[in-house]
């Protein structure tokens, strides 16, 4: 990554980074080293012969919003993928209330309370905005081909039910007018807004967030950070938050983890990480004086 678009990048990110520093005010890493949702155990990732993710650790508090940022290619959405069970690591542990996880699908993940979204949202984009949440709902009864036989009044109930849940969802994040509306007609923000949705039907207690702010406005992006936040300190549920949008991070994110070639370079809250010279280093490749 020694070509000059790269550094353009990056050095942008910095001045980023120390903008929002003198914008924002400094946050306090919570104390969540007692009580630990995940932990990620010298996870490595190889492509052939090279290591994506190279021997990197650091666990995630329960109820914390906690950033994970890097420059490109610094192996974050790998890992994240590593974690939501999308990739298999090449070796290491990964801990999920105490439990291994590593080899589990998604779906298995999800049934334990782990929820991910999509650097680009993956909506069926030929069914209605309510229907992609209604297919959201779990353990749904008439996934059972007996059930439909045998119990159909169960499944008309349960269908109702998950049908109300939706419709509140939907009116939580402000996207009740667009039920009837086909996914493939949404806005990028909108978008992103129905998959955030669509992570509150399973009830979550970890939500993985890649690059949230990617492709969205301010006003949608106000609107899904006030969900995040409220979801958090009202509800309980963690949140891991791969972000390259520094204002996000500096708002919502306590404590932040940098990434650099695939390992893990330091924790701290956003004040401490915008200071540190390693950091500084890995994103402008050695070339702060």
């Amino acid at each position: 990554m020694a070509g000059s678009y790269w550094r353009t990048e990056v050095t942008s990110l910095v001045i980023d980074m120390m903008t929002v520093a003198i914008e924002q005010e400094p946050t306090r890493v919570r104390d969540t080293s007692g009580d630990v949702i995940l932990e990620v155990r010298s996870v490595t990732k190889a492509f052939g012969g090279n290591r994506a993710v190279d021997d990197c650790s650091f666990t995630v508090g329960r109820g914390s919003i906690t950033g994970l940022i890097g420059p490109n290619g610094a192996g974050k959405s790998t890992l994240l993928n590593g974690i939501a069970g999308a990739l298999q690591v090449t070796s290491g542990s990964i801990l999920l209330e105490g439990e291994p996880i590593v080899g589990l699908r998604p779906d298995e993940l999800l049934r334990r309370g782990l929820a991910r979204t999509f650097q680009v949202p993956r909506p069926i984009p030929t069914m209605t905005v309510l229907e992609n949440l209604v297919l959201a709902g779990q353990d749904q009864a008439g996934e059972r081909i007996w059930n439909a036989w045998f119990r159909p009044g169960q499944i008309e109930r349960q269908e109702n039910m998950i049908i109300d849940q939706a419709l509140g969802v939907l009116a939580y994040v402000n996207l009740l007018h667009l039920r009837d509306a086909y996914a493939a007609n949404l806005s990028g923000g909108q978008r992103k807004l129905l998959e955030f949705a669509r992570t509150l039907m399973v009830k979550p207690r970890l939500v993985l967030l890649d690059e949230p702010a990617a492709g969205v406005n301010r006003t949608l992006m106000r609107q899904l950070t006030q969900h995040i936040e409220e979801q958090c300190h009202d509800h309980g549920v963690t949140f891991l938050i791969v972000e390259h949008d520094m204002d996000l991070v500096a708002r919502l994110c306590d404590p932040v983890i940098v990434m650099a070639e695939g390992k893990r370079l330091m924790v701290g809250s956003f004040a401490e990480i915008r200071q540190d010279k390693a950091v500084l280093d890995a994103y402008l490749g050695g070339q702060v004086g």
